[in-house]
């Protein structure tokens, strides 16, 4: 997965879990795409401070991902999803008895992971 991508990923599950300085600053570098001289200078701390800090945070969120795994149950079940609403398209155009096992053995499958 592409680093920003996954980082929004890990922001969006746990950034709650940051205080509020480290979301500031961490919102400031990834989504609002300032650079670490950019945010040092608003925020009165060196640039090594800041990029210290956003090494942190990335490890942080990394490791509650580690334990937690909701960012790969999330994109698991999107993917099944995306997979039914195939499945879908497919009863529309006729094959119905193949589509209604796999749509069972799909959900079958999400509920056995939540």
């Amino acid at each position: 997965m592409e680093e920003k991508v996954e980082q929004t990923y890990l922001y969006d599950f746990y950034g709650e879990l940051l205080n509020e300085h480290q979301r500031r600053i961490y919102e400031d570098f990834v989504f609002n795409d300032l650079s670490l001289g950019e945010i040092a200078s608003c925020e009165g701390i060196s640039r090594q401070g800041v990029h210290d800090l956003i090494k942190r945070c990335n490890k942080m969120l990394e490791g509650y991902e580690e334990k937690l795994h909701l960012v790969k149950k999330f994109l698991e079940t999107k993917q099944k999803v995306e997979e039914i609403n195939k499945l879908a398209e497919s009863f529309r155009a006729g094959r119905k008895d193949t589509v209604i096992d796999e749509i069972e053995r799909i959900s079958g499958e999400i509920l056995e992971e939540l």
